[in-house]
């Protein structure tokens, strides 16, 4: 038995039952994303009577019960009934329309910069007459006062702010052409020798609106809500496509569970959400909604995969860890109600874990994508994370995934397999995880790294600041001067306006080796001199006055061998910080660097 019924209904049909919202948004859609240019191209369309596509509803009352919103721009009447339609496809095409054809207020849209604007839309009559190409050029888009102005506002190009003025230039507006009634009057009134070219506008431009017809499948209410989340996401492949999260929440919604509320809050419905209570962490203002999702999948799979284990079941009849796309959309509302608590909690120690170890801002952090792991993981652990032996092997593995630099892109499968490698390697010892036995840093990537961009530039750059690296000038640690939000960067340490006097090759200055984090004050007297000239100048300032050895001790933090250093040996200098860096990210990730 067929669920849906395909046909035709007028344009005007449509808009009228969309302002009496009687046609609704089901709450999972998205906003009103259009912009002028495609409001226009629309608008023309129409007039020139082209297809402009299908649109798809739903009737309500069956078993896909959702939560439901007017289109944007629609005020429902008081006492207006529940709505009889939903739009499943067609929203923005529906949305301009009822905006720009059946609604008095300035229509919000943007510009293609993504500006927001407010406007309204006019057909220049004469030149509208013209017909063919020329209507795109007759639709004029007017300030919402209904005055176009030029040279800095300064100009006035066209006045339409009131009927009079419309009717005698002949402009005629959008809002109008379904109901023409009171504007042909105030024509007859304020322009009456303009009547006959109006009413050629009307039959050829005009008519083209209220003589539409939209293609219309409308699915029945015996569509089930796994149908119409399936078609939602085969219709939806178009312009924006939708992400993992939007699909989930169409799913969820079918279930009278609201995923966007419960993700970014909804304060008209007092409902916290937990992206707002994340962010309470500067660490986590990153997440993103599928990290989150991501990381309840695999602790769903994971249960899964060990119920299947526990069970005998072998090879390929067990249920594998993922965070795959197709996991996710398969994932019932009943575990994301199970665990989203817990992968909430898991991501807050995430932010605990990597503060202790010196990552303490967003854009100190390497990778986003190995929050969603990490969170997995601590969920399941809780306050065990802080067991030495727990925490080396966390602290192992989390470095050996940026030094190792594994985590830039097709990291579904690599995530996956860390929450199970590592859940299993910290309750056994057995084979460590993938990530680390992957993980490989030669020293000669230290000769080419110079983008501070880049997971391990950012990652070394953390664990420098980890060994206790001192400021330069100020009396204390860089990490302490961080936290106390003082101009910080990264300089460096052999000037670059030495270096190039000196003929060392920017391939070799620029890198990580010799650069180190400092403050502007510091990096202001350091200026373009040679170390040996800097060190002194910075030791006798007035505000400073440090010894030699003091100094050293300073600069020494920073993993620099300062003999090299005061003795402007850029040579030795260079080959002593490579060796010690190497024996820093050695110790990071647990295991020997590559040859």
């Amino acid at each position: 038995m067929s669920t849906f019924d395909s046909t035709k209904r007028l344009l005007p049909e449509i808009l009228t039952e969309i302002v009496k919202a009687k046609i609704q948004l089901p709450d999972f859609q998205r906003g009103w994303v259009w912009d002028d240019q495609h409001i226009r191209s629309l608008l023309v369309s129409i007039a020139r009577s082209f297809p402009v596509g299908t649109v798809m509803l739903l009737e309500t009352g069956g078993e896909a019960k959702f939560q439901v919103r007017p289109v944007e721009g629609v005020s429902p009447p008081s006492g207006a009934s529940d709505a009889e339609l939903l739009i499943l496809d067609g929203q923005q095409r529906l949305t301009t329309l009822t905006q720009v054809l059946a609604t008095k207020s300035a229509v919000n849209t943007r510009t293609e910069k993504g500006k927001p604007i407010r406007r309204h839309y006019y057909w220049n009559i004469e030149v509208a007459l013209e017909g063919g190409d020329r209507l795109e050029d007759a639709i004029e888009a007017i300030e919402e006062d209904k005055i176009k102005r030029s040279n800095f506002g300064r100009q006035i190009d066209l006045d339409l702010s009131t009927t009079q003025k419309e009717c005698e230039q002949l402009y005629f507006p959008c809002e109008q052409i379904l109901n023409s009634d009171a504007w042909e009057e105030a024509l007859q009134e304020y322009a009456p020798e303009k009547f006959g070219l109006y009413m050629q506008f009307r039959r050829q431009v005009l008519n083209a609106f209220r003589n539409y017809q939209l293609p219309v499948i409308q699915l029945g209410k015996a569509t089930t809500k796994e149908a119409v989340c399936l078609v939602f996401e085969k219709v939806n492949t178009g312009g924006v496509p939708l992400n993992v999260f939007e699909l989930v929440t169409a799913t969820y919604a079918a279930d009278g569970f609201n995923l966007r509320d419960d993700w970014h809050g909804n304060a008209a419905r007092n409902v916290s959400g937990r992206y707002q209570r994340l962010c309470k962490e500067a660490l986590l203002s990153q997440v993103e909604s599928t990290d989150f999702l991501q990381a309840v999948s695999m602790l769903h799979t994971l249960e899964l995969r060990r119920a299947d284990v526990a069970s005998g079941k072998t090879g390929k009849s067990v249920q594998p860890v993922s965070a795959k796309r197709v996991s996710i959309l398969a994932m019932p509302l009943s575990a994301y109600a199970k665990w989203a608590d817990e992968v909430e909690a898991g991501f807050l120690l995430a932010a605990k874990f990597l503060r202790k170890e010196c990552v303490k801002s967003p854009r100190e952090l390497p990778y986003r994508t190995q929050l969603a792991p990490l969170a997995s993981v601590l969920a399941h652990l809780r306050e065990r994370w802080l067991e030495p032996r727990i925490y080396q092997k966390l602290s192992h593995w989390y470095w050996s995934g940026v030094l190792g630099e594994l985590y830039g892109s097709a990291i579904d499968t690599r995530i996956a397999n860390d929450v199970e490698d590592l859940l299993q390697w910290i309750e056994s010892d057995d084979a460590i995880p993938r990530t680390i036995a992957d993980a490989a840093f030669s020293p000669d990537r230290l000769d080419t790294m110079t983008s501070r961009l880049s997971a391990a530039y950012k990652g070394l750059n953390v664990l420098v600041l980890r060994e206790g690296a001192q400021d330069f000038f100020w009396k204390a640690k860089i990490q302490e001067l961080d936290d106390e939000e003082l101009a910080l960067d990264i300089h460096h340490i052999f000037p670059q306006n030495w270096c190039e006097k000196n003929g060392i090759k920017r391939a070799v200055y620029n890198t990580v080796v010799n650069k180190t984090p400092i403050s502007y004050k510091a990096n202001r007297m350091i200026g373009g001199h040679a170390p040996s000239i800097y060190l002194a100048k910075l030791q006798a300032h007035t505000q400073v006055q440090l010894t030699d050895a003091q100094m050293n001790a300073i600069v020494g933090s920073h993993l620099v061998d300062t003999t090299a250093l005061r003795a402007d040996d850029f040579d030795s200098f260079y080959k002593a910080r490579k060796a010690a860096l190497v024996k820093l990210v050695e110790r990071a990730m647990g295991k020997a660097a590559s040859a």
